[in-house]
C-alpha cells in the first residue's frame, strides 16, 4: 500500500499540472471503489478551478473554491498525468480532464482507493480523528511519550496508529525502529522520553529520505510521472528477514505484530 512518502511523491508530481487549471470534465468508468464514487462528483467538480493540491496523512486533497476532492490510493492505486487523448487501460477507472488537454488518470487494479467530495465549511469524516503530521513541528518525542503512558501494546503498533501520528506505515515503522534501536515488540508504555525523542527524529529522517528518493516501490507504486521510487535500495529492515543486519551482521528476524510483518535485529534493537 502506498504510504506517506509515496503519497507525497504523487502530490508533488501532479501539483504543477493541476494547480490553477480548470476541470473540464470527469469520466467515471467504474465507481466501485472502497467507497462508491458519489453520483454527483462529475457534475460537482466540472467547471471548477483547482487552487491547491494538499496532503493529509495518506489522503490527497484537491482544493477548489467550493470544497475539495478527497483521494486515497488504496492498496494498488496511482494517479498519473497523461494526455487527454491517451487510451485508457483496463484498470483506469477515473479521468479528471483539465484544460490544456491534460488528464489526471486514476489507475487501481484492486479498486481499494477512493474519490470522495467534501463541501467547503466542513471536514471529511475520514480526516476528523487523524493525529499530527510526522514532519510537522506538532510531532516530537514528547508527544509520543505522553500518549504512550500505560499502553501495553507494542510500540510498532503504537506509532502506526493514525490517531497518534499520521502516515507512519509498515515499511517506515520498521525502518525508524531499527534506526532508533528500539525492538518493535517492546511495550509502548515502557519506553523512556529520551528513546522516544530518538524515535521521533528517526521517523522524520526516514520519511524525509524516502520522499527525496521518490518513495519505495515494492510492487505497484509509481509516482505521478509513472516512474518508481528508489528508497527500497536503502532499507535496513523491512523485507530483509533472514538476511544479515547491515550494522552488526546478525541475521534479521521476523514476527507478526498487529497482523503486519515486523523485521528486526536482536542485537541492535532492544
Amino acid at each position: 500500500m502506498p504510504e506517506l512518502p509515496e503519497v507525497e511523491t504523487t502530490r508533488r508530481g501532479v501539483e504543477p499540472h493541476c494547480t490553477g487549471r480548470q476541470v473540464e470534465r470527469v469520466i467515471v468508468r467504474d465507481s466501485r471503489l472502497r467507497w462508491p464514487v458519489p453520483d454527483h462528483l462529475a457534475s460537482t467538480l466540472s467547471g471548477q478551478d483547482i487552487v491547491a493540491v494538499e496532503r493529509r496523512g495518506k489522503y490527497l486533497l484537491f482544493q477548489t473554491v467550493t470544497g475539495y476532492l478527497l483521494v486515497h490510493l488504496g492498496m494498488s492505486g496511482s494517479l498519473r498525468v497523461v494526455e487527454a487523448a491517451a487510451t485508457p487501460g483496463r484498470h483506469d477507472h477515473i479521468d479528471v480532464l483539465l484544460d490544456g488537454d491534460t488528464c489526471l488518470r486514476y489507475h487501481d487494479p484492486r479498486r481499494f482507493g477512493c474519490f470522495l467530495w467534501q463541501a467547503k465549511g466542513g471536514e471529511h469524516p475520514l480526516l476528523v480523528n487523524l493525529g499530527p503530521e510526522p514532519l510537522s513541528a506538532d510531532f516530537d518525542g514528547l508527544l509520543l511519550y505522553r500518549l504512550s503512558r500505560r499502553r501495553k501494546g507494542p510500540v510498532k503498533s503504537f506509532i502506526m496508529d493514525g490517531k497518534v501520528v499520521v502516515g507512519v506505515g509498515n515499511i517506515y515503522a520498521n525502518e525508524a525502529l531499527f534506526l532508533s534501536g528500539i525492538h518493535p515488540g517492546r511495550a509502548a508504555g515502557r519506553i523512556s522520553l529520551e528513546r522516544y525523542r530518538r524515535l521521533a527524529q528517526c521517523i522524520k529522517q526516514v520519511l524525509t529520505s524516502a520522499i527525496e528518493q521518490g518513495g519505495t516501490t515494492l510492487r505497484d507504486f509509481v509516482g505521478g510521472d509513472g516512474k518508481p521510487g528508489y528508497f527500497a535500495q536503502q532499507l535496513f529492515a523491512y523485507g530483509r528477514s533472514g538476511q544479515p543486519c547491515k550494522v552488526c551482521g546478525t541475521l534479521l528476524q521476523e514476527r507478526r505484530l498487529g497482523q503486519r510483518s515486523s523485521v528486526y535485529c536482536v542485537t541492535c534493537q532492544r
